[in-house]
C-alpha cells in the first residue's frame, strides 16, 4: 500500500482493518478458536493495514481485549481506533447510550482493555436520541483535553450532527454505513470532502448484497477480480478521503481485500 490518509495529525495506508469480524457468532462472546484470530490481527498488520477499527460493544469488549494479546506491546505506525456508547444487553441487541457518565467509564474500560494511556481515534458509536448530541459530544471533548484521546471520531451521524460536533470539538473521522448500493450518505461524504476530514464507509460489502450485484459481478470478470474486491477498489477511487476498513476473519480473505488496493477500475 503506498496511498495514505490522514487522522488529525496521525497518517495510516488507506486500507484499513475492522476487527469486529474476529469475535464470535453474531459479535458476540470469543472467537471458536482464538489463536487464529490473533494470526488474523497480525496479518493485517504485516500486509499494511496500520489502521485498526474496533469497538467496545464488539464482544461486548473481547474485540479489544483481541487487539491487545495479538499486538501489545503496538508497532509505532499501528493506530488504533475504537468506539463507545452502544451496549450490548444480548446477542441480538445494539441499544445506544451517550449518556456522558457512560462515555467515560466505556473509554476507561477501553484504555484497560487495549493497554494505552491515550486512543489515538475515539469515536462516539452512535448518537442517542435521548440524550442530547451536544453532551455526548462535549465529553469527549472533555476527555481530550484530559489527554486521554487523541483525536475524536463520530459514527452514523448526518450532516447537521456532523455539523454540530465540530462547534464542539476537532472532529478528524465520520464512520457512517456506505457502499456500491447503499449511499444514503452521500451528503455527509461531501461534507468530509470539504472539511478534509477522513470518511471510514462501514458495511463496505452490504453484509453481502454488493458481492450478489450484477454490475459488479461483470465488472470483476472483465478486470479479473473478486466481487469483494471491486467492491473496495470501487470505495477507494471513489473519494481521496475514503477509508475503507473492511474486516474478516479468515487470512485468506484478508489478503484478497488488501490485494483491492492494487485494482485499477476503467
Amino acid at each position: 500500500m503506498t496511498s495514505t490518509i490522514k487522522l488529525g495529525d496521525l497518517s495510516v495506508n488507506r486500507l484499513g482493518f475492522g476487527a469486529m469480524r474476529v469475535c464470535g457468532p453474531d459479535i458476540w462472546g470469543p472467537p471458536r478458536d482464538r489463536r487464529a484470530a490473533r494470526r488474523v490481527l497480525c496479518r493485517a498488520y504485516e500486509l499494511g493495514c496500520n489502521f485498526f477499527d474496533t469497538a467496545d460493544s464488539y464482544g461486548p469488549h473481547v474485540d479489544e481485549e483481541l487487539i491487545a494479546e495479538a499486538l501489545h506491546p503496538y508497532p509505532r505506525d499501528l493506530v488504533i481506533g475504537t468506539k463507545g456508547g452502544i451496549v450490548r444487553p444480548n446477542r441480538h441487541a445494539w441499544d445506544p447510550d451517550g449518556r456522558p457518565e457512560h462515555l467515560r467509564r466505556a473509554l476507561d474500560g477501553s484504555l484497560k482493555r487495549l493497554k494505552l494511556d491515550r486512543i489515538d481515534l475515539y469515536q462516539l458509536h452512535t448518537p442517542d436520541p435521548r440524550v442530547p448530541f451536544e453532551d455526548s459530544v462535549g465529553v469527549l471533548a472533555e476527555l481530550q483535553r484530559a489527554g486521554k484521546i487523541r483525536h475524536i471520531g463520530i459514527s452514523n451521524v448526518d450532516v447537521t450532527q456532523l455539523e454540530t460536533a465540530r462547534r464542539i470539538a476537532a472532529v478528524v473521522s465520520v464512520q457512517n454505513e456506505y457502499n456500491i448500493d447503499n449511499r444514503g450518505s452521500e451528503d455527509v461524504l461531501k461534507a468530509c470532502e470539504r472539511l478534509g476530514i477522513a470518511f471510514l464507509p462501514w458495511y463496505p460489502m452490504g453484509a453481502g448484497s454488493v458481492l450478489r450485484s450484477s454490475r459488479v459481478k461483470e465488472i470483476s470478470g472483465r478486470v479479473k477480480a473478486t466481487p469483494a474486491q471491486i467492491a473496495i477498489a470501487w470505495l477507494l477511487a471513489k473519494s481521496p478521503v475514503m477509508l475503507p476498513i473492511p474486516g474478516t476473519s479468515s487470512i485468506q480473505h484478508l489478503e484478497e481485500n488488501v490485494a483491492a488496493t492494487g485494482i485499477r477500475l476503467p
